[in-house]
């Protein structure tokens, strides 16, 4: 088995660095309110439902709009969209690469946006939409002429999501939809909003779900209030559709087949995500280890101590078996349909979102007050990270998926 590197990655990652140096930090060196300790402060409108500020949203798209033009920001989409076919271990390399080197404009966490972009939407529109779709689609979104919002989960229902409650019937040439939704997340600013909803079957059945392309203007579709998170700001909004009128053809895959368009979303969110983690864990742990080499206690540099030492041997001893299970699940990805390997793909990400966490939480306690504060970066990971541990599938259900296989649960 080669555990190295494909040859092209190192010096793909040296033209990345060279680009954040040259393009991106100057921006971000000019708008340093949105990093430093007021960052929470400055990108929230908390007189606005808790949203992002918009000056701070204008600052991320000015940051995709230099790296798309540089050829950065669909390196991981196909070439037919302006992307350069890079791969799932390309991807999952990148993104620990570019969270490993701390807070930043080049990829900020709470916002999820990064010189390399994430696109599940545009994958879902490409395996699932039809040529018109796509056609009116795929382009909008990469520019952000459209945007599309996940309404997946609801106000009694998050990991059981056949259980759903939101209903779509027929009436002539037109879906009427009722229901609820929660912590659907971007659609403060979203154009549109995939909706999924139960148009046939039982409560319990997978079969008998449709995701819906509903336009946030639609009459009838309202959002009452924004929950205000662990980490703010917030765009996570409360979605109430009462007699929501939507075309015939709005909907996105087959009629009843919508979870297999919600799975493409999670499966192309999860490895991503789980390779973020690693990245800032990674960061977390290295901080901790050169604070503790700086700082003198009792005379003695802290990292003489064992009681110092062991914890971040054993935080940095996972990080490596992380990243082996991260970039192997990738690989795997890379060559099997994602349903294939949805359990190893799991393996990574609860593991990588628990190390995170464990990590941000350590490297506080080796920085003590300096590092329980907002002058360094451990508490922004954490408050982001430690929702990954929840949303996507909480831990649970990714270590249910990887019981399935290993106990034969579901098999035919």
């Amino acid at each position: 088995m080669d555990f190295a590197l494909p040859e092209h990655l190192p010096g793909l990652l040296a033209e990345m660095d060279a680009f954040i140096e040259t393009e991106i930090k100057p921006l971000e060196r000019e708008n340093m309110q949105y990093f430093d300790q007021r960052r929470e402060y400055a990108r929230t409108d908390w007189e606005n439902g808790g949203i992002p500020r918009r000056e701070w949203e204008d600052l991320l798209g000015e940051m995709r709009r230099r790296a798309d033009a540089a050829g950065w920001l669909r390196y991981g989409l196909p070439s037919q969209f302006g992307g350069r076919d890079g791969t799932n271990i390309d991807m999952a390399v990148i993104r620990e690469h570019l969270a490993h080197k701390g807070l930043g404009l080049h990829n900020d966490l709470q916002d999820e946006s990064s010189i390399v972009g994430n696109f599940p939407q545009v994958i879902m529109m490409d395996r699932f939409g039809t040529d018109a779709q796509k056609a009116e689609w795929i382009e909008a979104m990469l520019t952000g002429e459209r945007s599309m919002a996940f309404g997946l989960t609801e106000p009694n229902h998050g990991s059981d999501a056949t259980w759903l409650e939101t209903t779509a019937i027929t009436d002539g040439d037109e879906w009427v939809i009722n229901g609820a939704k929660r912590f659907n997340t971007g659609v403060h600013r979203a154009t549109h909003d995939l909706v999924f909803a139960r148009t046939s079957g039982e409560p319990g059945q997978a079969r008998g779900i449709t995701a819906f392309l509903v336009p946030t203007d639609t009459p009838g579709f309202t959002v009452p209030y924004y929950w205000w998170t662990f980490n703010m700001p917030t765009d996570h909004g409360e979605v109430e559709l009462k007699d929501v009128r939507v075309p015939i053809d709005a909907v996105l895959g087959e009629v009843d087949r919508g979870l297999e368009v919600g799975q493409t979303f999670l499966h192309e969110n999860r490895i991503r995500q789980a390779a973020s983690s690693l990245g800032a864990a990674q960061h977390c742990i290295d901080r901790a280890v050169a604070y503790a080499g700086e700082r003198r206690v009792f005379g003695k540099p802290l990292s003489v101590n064992q009681a110092v030492q062991w914890p971040l041997v054993e935080l940095h001893t996972e990080a490596q078996m992380v990243r082996l299970l991260v970039r192997y699940a990738a690989s795997e990805l890379d060559r099997n349909h994602h349903m294939e390997v949805s359990d190893k793909v799991s393996m990574a990400n609860y593991r990588a979102n628990r190390l995170v966490c464990d990590a941000a939480d350590r490297a506080m306690q080796v920085l003590g007050g300096i590092g329980y504060s907002r002058h360094e970066p451990m508490e922004h990971i954490y408050r982001h990270h430690r929702r990954y541990r929840i949303t996507e599938g909480a831990e649970e259900i990714q270590m249910r998926r990887v019981a399935q296989r290993l106990f034969g649960f579901g098999r035919k």
